[in-house]
């Protein structure tokens, strides 16, 4: 089992626009992105906070929500 990695939320995004998500909106500093498949639609929300990583359960989450793999977020890295 891979470890997760201390990942920023912008180092976050840009994994999850390269397998289909897009910006959608923001309030505050939660940034909401969106993916739409044949399956529907799959939204996450990015608290993006300048200079600061993630915690590891709300990365966890968020690698869950996007339907990744702990190997294949860190893949994409």
């Amino acid at each position: 089992m891979t470890r997760l990695p201390a990942v920023t939320a912008r180092q976050l995004i840009a994994v999850a626009e390269q397998i289909g998500f897009v910006f959608d909106r923001q309030k505050g500093s939660h940034a909401v992105y969106l993916r739409t498949s044949e399956l529907g639609t799959t939204t996450i929300v990015v608290p993006v906070h300048k200079g600061r990583t993630l915690k590891r359960g709300t990365l966890h989450g968020l690698i869950d929500d996007m339907g990744l793999s702990t190997q294949e977020f860190v893949d994409l890295l």
